[in-house]
């Protein structure tokens, strides 16, 4: 925590789910990481989605050492009749190198109905590797938030802990994953007119609250509609800020301090 505090006149303050080694970001991602650090963003955690994204996942990080960090998962709109093969490209990787977490991984019963059984099996594999392995778990749960709260109750031995990404539950479902030894990853839905999180941030606090921009996806006011990047981590922060009365940089650090909890250093 206090290598990260050297930082010179802002609060340090971590992205815990950017996408930022896709395609929307190949013609800049130098000059976007530029702003993401003039933002005090201090690092950013990069959630694996198929085999076919590894290569360029891992030449990020490669390239942006201690910056970027890399998880290993397979998504689950990326669960398909050949999702075991894909599976065993995850396992071997965890075989070779170390990852930050197990992720992103988990159900979603937005995009796809047709393999929710398959997408089960998965996500359960997955939970139990990060469970074995000692890792956090970055979990996807679209319209499916209470079957994925089911599935690491009963998996829960003690040793699970991780992120509830994109939250957009209720007051009640948040209280579960924290009963659990979850956290909830917070991003640009917050600003959102309709956003809905306004309750669950007054019911729970920001003790295990994380912030995350899901970039390129999901970008906060005033920017809805462009592309996302993690400089707009702030905005966030902000939010949290006027929904909380605490200071934007008391946020910064709360959720900073989360995020190594789960993380680690």
């Amino acid at each position: 925590m206090a290598d990260l505090c050297r930082m010179e006149a802002i609060q340090p303050i971590i992205d815990t789910h950017a996408h930022i080694y896709l395609d929307q970001f190949g013609s800049d991602l130098s000059e976007m990481l530029d702003r993401a650090r003039a933002a005090g963003v201090v690092r950013i955690y990069m959630p694996a989605i198929a085999s076919a994204d590894i290569p360029d996942l891992l030449r990020t990080e490669e390239e942006y050492p201690g910056f970027c960090r890399a998880m290993m998962g397979l998504h689950p709109c990326y669960v398909g009749e050949d999702y075991k093969k894909e599976l065993d490209i995850v396992s071997e990787w965890f075989s070779k190198r170390p990852f930050a977490a197990v992720g992103e991984v988990g159900l979603d019963f937005h995009w796809d109905l047709i393999h929710v059984e398959a997408q089960r099996e998965a996500f359960s594999t997955q939970v139990g590797w990060a469970a074995e392995l000692g890792l956090p778990v970055v979990i996807h749960s679209r319209k499916s938030t209470d079957a994925c709260i089911s599935i690491i109750r009963q998996l829960q031995d003690g040793r699970l802990k991780g992120i509830f990404h994109c939250f957009s539950g209720t007051a009640e479902e948040a209280r579960e994953i924290i009963d659990l030894g979850f956290h909830l990853g917070i991003g640009g839905v917050l600003t959102y007119k309709n956003g809905g999180l306004a309750p669950v941030i007054e019911a729970v606090g920001l003790d295990r609250v994380v912030l995350e921009t899901d970039a390129p996806y999901l970008t906060p006011v005033p920017f809805r509609g462009k592309r996302n990047e993690p400089a707009h981590l702030r905005l966030i922060a902000q939010r949290l800020s006027e929904m909380t009365g605490l200071s934007t940089e008391e946020v910064s650090s709360i959720t900073t301090r989360n995020a190594l909890t789960v993380f680690g250093a």
